[in-house]
């Protein structure tokens, strides 16, 4: 968001600095994991097309025609294999920015983006397409500049509106962080909730959106914990699959537990990818990996993965380049959970999405379309991608890679990513996997060619030479 007064998150951006842990601890841990780790159970029940991508659609970096710019690229991404399109605020505001989230009219779109109708036809037209549609909604607050939060201002405790806005022992509006220009809404005001719920349900009643990313989740959550699933149990009852993405942590099983699909993959630490601090080093990449994997234990294929969003900042490619780009993307689509391929990703577009940018080119420079094309496809495709058991395994004496098991119905994967340099990787094979990984070649599916496996002196290994950066997705 752009900087100033109007910025959300002038204070928000997020961290990517060195990391502060010894090297040499993370390693020793490393080199001593057992070679086969905890399994993580399956998920469902939740409104997420199996093996789906999330697209996250900023209009002005699409174009200049705002909606229309977006319904113009509908063909290239369902080529691409986009499943969900996230829309970034739509709703009226004060603050002209390329993304904004201080809303002054919850019923009414910001002029710049396009009228009622270009969104409507967006939406038909994403529904043709074979693509869902979210839209960024903001609950937890509003502008200070909102007709209600004016007239409380100026009338005082005689406003109908005055108890609408969440106030300190003094009465002064409460807000987060340095978000001075966004008063939170008070959840403990039956009115408040009505509004809130009534505007949710009025897009989906007029426009069929299929769901929301609700920002700032945390907040209501933390004013008013049981507004969110009395919410979901609303919309549920006119659209029986509405879809909700919680921007909060998905390691806080509250989400899950009352009414969300999905939720970000932050550490405990607020706003904090889980990310966050491991690609700085490519040669502890790996073993980093392991443990923010590890914490996120709970309904892992609920976890939208990212590499990039609206608060990121500089793009994941502008700070580790092309290369580290292909292999991560291939972690983002390979672990469980649904990702989220932000404006440009697969493009190679460089921007921050605060400094108001302008229409990206689609020129793809660094070749990256067809490597989150066949990604896409390769979700979409193999049952164990999208929604197997995740089993993660030892590479010995090397703390740069990442390899771990993907299995559902008949289907059984070895992924292998290597951010660091070029290395031979043994890998240890749990035992469940032994028989049907013991042959003298796999195929991988990222290539389509085969890998012939070097010889080794039993079946609880397999040896893989890895390029600098690189990945394998195998199959027997």
């Amino acid at each position: 968001m752009a900087g100033g007064a109007r910025c959300r998150r002038n204070t928000e951006k997020w961290q990517f600095g060195a990391m502060k842990v010894a090297n040499l601890l993370t390693l020793f841990l490393f080199l001593t994991i057992s070679s086969q780790l905890p399994i993580y159970a399956r998920a469902g029940g939740f409104d997420v097309p199996a093996g789906a991508v999330i697209y996250g659609v900023m209009p002005t970096v699409f174009g200049t025609g705002g909606f229309r710019s977006v319904t113009a690229k509908l063909d290239y991404l369902q080529k691409q294999g986009v499943d969900i399109l996230w829309i970034c605020p739509i709703n009226e505001t004060d603050d002209p920015s390329a993304i904004s989230y201080s809303i002054t009219d919850y019923y009414k779109i910001r002029e710049d983006f396009g009228t009622e109708d270009d969104f409507r036809e967006m939406v038909i037209e994403a529904h043709r397409h074979k693509m869902k549609v979210l839209i960024d909604f903001v609950p937890n607050h509003t502008s200070n500049r909102h007709p209600y939060f004016l007239d409380a201002e100026s009338e005082g405790k005689t406003s109908r509106y005055y108890p609408f806005y969440d106030r300190d022992s003094q009465g002064n509006p409460t807000y987060y962080f340095g978000w001075d220009n966004l008063p939170n809404l008070n959840y403990s005001n039956m009115e408040v909730r009505t509004m809130m719920t009534d505007a949710l349900k009025y897009w989906i009643t007029n426009f069929q959106v299929d769901g929301y990313r609700l920002d700032a989740a945390w907040g209501p959550r933390q004013r008013a914990q049981d507004f969110w699933p009395k919410l979901e149990a609303s919309l549920s009852a006119i659209k029986s699959n509405v879809l909700l993405l919680a921007e909060a942590g998905a390691r806080d099983p509250y989400y899950f537990q009352n009414g969300f699909d999905l939720a970000y993959d932050w550490s405990e630490t607020l706003g904090h990818w889980a990310w966050e601090n491991i690609f700085e080093n490519p040669q502890t990449a790996g073993a980093k990996l392991i443990s923010a994997l590890q914490a996120s234990r709970h309904s892992p294929q609920q976890i939208a993965r990212f590499l990039n969003n609206n608060d990121t900042g500089k793009r994941f490619i502008s700070r580790f380049g092309p290369e580290m780009t292909r292999v991560a993307a291939v972690l983002q689509h390979s672990v469980p959970g649904v990702p989220i391929v932000y404006s440009g990703d697969d493009v190679g577009a460089e921007f921050d999405p605060y400094d108001d940018p302008a229409p990206i080119s689609w020129s793809d420079p660094h070749k990256l379309r067809s490597h989150y094309k066949k990604l896409a496809e390769l979700r979409e495709r193999l049952p164990a991608l999208h929604s197997g058991d995740f089993v993660l395994t030892s590479i010995q004496r090397n703390a740069s890679g990442l390899a771990f098991f993907r299995s559902a119905e008949s289907s059984e994967l070895l992924v292998i990513l290597n951010f660091g340099n070029k290395a031979d990787f043994t890998i240890a094979v749990p035992e469940r996997y032994r028989k049907r990984f013991a042959v003298s070649s796999l195929l991988d599916e990222l290539s389509g060619q085969k890998k012939t496996r070097r010889p080794v002196s039993g079946q609880d290994t397999i040896n893989v030479q890895m390029p600098a950066r690189s990945a394998l997705i195998l199959r027997p």
